[in-house]
């Protein structure tokens, strides 16, 4: 790798909450020099300072604040997108900007399940890079498309992953997730106060889906889906950030809850992404406390990019069940396609 690496990116939809992220995470990146950020119509040609209604704790950087909003059209001299965008519009624009030869790490949902694009968590499945020789080739792409999982999926399937040489069978996931996974401005504080939605439209689908995914093998070409069923809830609730998820969890080889702890905080990524930016030394974090983890505590653990377990118990249903925690707005959306995009890089030797 050489010593400082210098690439130029664009935000696509960097108006908003995940692209807000982005651009901070982005502000003291030591690969990325941010050279666009787009935005909707009424954003464009307005400096994002006054186009964009900041809603993080942290200041908005200088450089964003001046910089002019662009249209979400390939153009500008970037060699890697990142993309915010609405799955909606994403379905129609990205692969437009990897047809024109950007690299192009997406955090909507349109193109996940797709046999030819790589669903990745480099410190789950690195390897899945693999799926873009093939789609490069069979698209005539000079770029290339990979995407990260739902935000809710990455609290599941790092502790899954740690998991699976025990023989992974079943999962039952009931989720408590944080208000800003809905966006902004999101629920309404009328339905929210005081209150648990239960019905969050399209998430139990990918909690089901996307983990068998991640968790497959990718072999001639193509990725063969882990042989685990899971069942899953979802429920929004009012905390601002951190997604709960609580797993009960069937395993072909009835191990202890020591054990299963031991082989959590032991998981280690991948020697070919250890030493990426966004990698954190230990990406499984398991806390001994009875009522632990909590959002409020626990979110920013390695900087928002750890999972952190806890109650990790005995299940008198299936082998074991435990309370898994991610920082939805980083691990599970910002800092996982900053960290898809360094592994791509990694994955075509570039770093």
């Amino acid at each position: 790798m050489s010593a400082k690496p210098s690439f130029r990116v664009a935000v696509l939809g960097a108006t908003g909450m995940v692209g807000q992220w982005l651009v901070h995470l982005l502000d003291r990146h030591p690969w990325f020099r941010v050279v666009a950020l787009t935005g909707s119509d009424r954003s464009v040609g307005r400096p994002y300072g006054e186009a964009c209604r900041w809603l993080l704790s942290a200041p908005m950087p200088d450089w964003a604040a001046r910089m002019v909003v662009q249209p979400t059209e390939p153009g500008f001299d970037a060699e890697i997108v990142i993309s915010a965008l609405p799955s909606d519009i994403a379905r129609e624009v990205e692969p437009r900007f990897a047809a024109a030869g950007y690299l192009v790490a997406s955090n909507a949902s349109a193109y996940r399940m797709t046999s030819d694009v790589p669903l990745v968590m480099p410190d789950v499945n690195f390897d899945h890079l693999g799926l873009l020789s093939h789609q490069r080739e069979s698209r005539g792409w000079s770029g290339a498309l990979i995407t990260n999982p739902n935000c809710t999926t990455t609290a599941a399937v790092l502790p899954l992953k740690a998991l699976m040489p025990y023989g992974v069978r079943r999962v039952h996931l009931v989720s408590l997730q944080a208000l800003s996974g809905a966006g902004y401005p999101g629920v309404s504080a009328v339905e929210i106060a005081d209150n648990v939605l239960p019905y969050i439209p399209g998430e139990e689908e990918k909690l089901e889906t996307e983990p068998r995914k991640l968790l497959g093998k990718l072999q001639d070409g193509r990725v063969e889906a882990a042989p685990v069923r899971l069942s899953a809830q979802t429920n929004r609730v009012p905390t601002l950030d951190g997604h709960l998820v609580c797993l009960s969890v069937e395993l072909e080889e009835a191990i202890r809850p020591e054990e299963a702890v031991r082989a959590m905080n032991g998981y280690r990524p991948p020697e070919e992404v250890a030493d990426l930016p966004s990698a954190v030394a230990q990406p499984i974090v398991v806390r001994t406390e009875p009522d632990r983890p909590q959002p409020r505590l626990d979110r920013m653990t390695g900087g928002g990019m750890s999972v952190v377990v806890g109650r990790v118990q005995p299940c008198p249903v299936f082998t074991l069940k435990f309370v898994a925690l991610t920082h939805n707005t980083i691990r599970g959306a910002a800092g996982a396609a900053l960290f898809n995009a360094e592994a791509t890089l990694r994955w075509m030797g570039r770093v």
